[in-house]
């Protein structure tokens, strides 16, 4: 899938996978046949156990609104949201800044 900032009309993923399993969720960007960007469902928060690299992270209403955002979350941390939001994209680390997306950013998904 394409993730496109509407509101800066700019691209932040043109490889964006959908996780479909529990297993692709619980692992997420772990396993090494994964993309470098997720979209997928959850409440309450995240973690990057595992990881080795930061990532920057989207939380998205159900009308595709960026209603929060952390730049660079580090390997080893947590981040937290609202629960009544459970869009969560996981993108790789300065694609926040690089497409200027802010809080209240509109997105819209494409199928390639």
């Amino acid at each position: 899938m394409i993730l496109k900032n509407i509101t800066k009309n700019t691209i932040l993923a043109r490889d964006l996978k959908e996780t479909k399993s529990i297993s692709d969720q619980l692992l997420g960007l772990l396993k090494k046949s994964n993309p470098k960007s997720l979209l997928f469902k959850t409440r309450f928060g995240i973690h990057t156990f595992g990881l080795k690299k930061s990532i920057d992270v989207v939380i998205l209403d159900q009308g595709l609104k960026v209603v929060k955002l952390k730049r660079s979350l580090k390997p080893n941390s947590f981040f937290f949201w609202n629960p009544k939001y459970k869009l969560v994209i996981e993108l790789p680390a300065g694609t926040i800044n690089k497409t200027k997306t802010t809080q209240g950013c509109y997105f819209t998904l494409n199928l390639v």
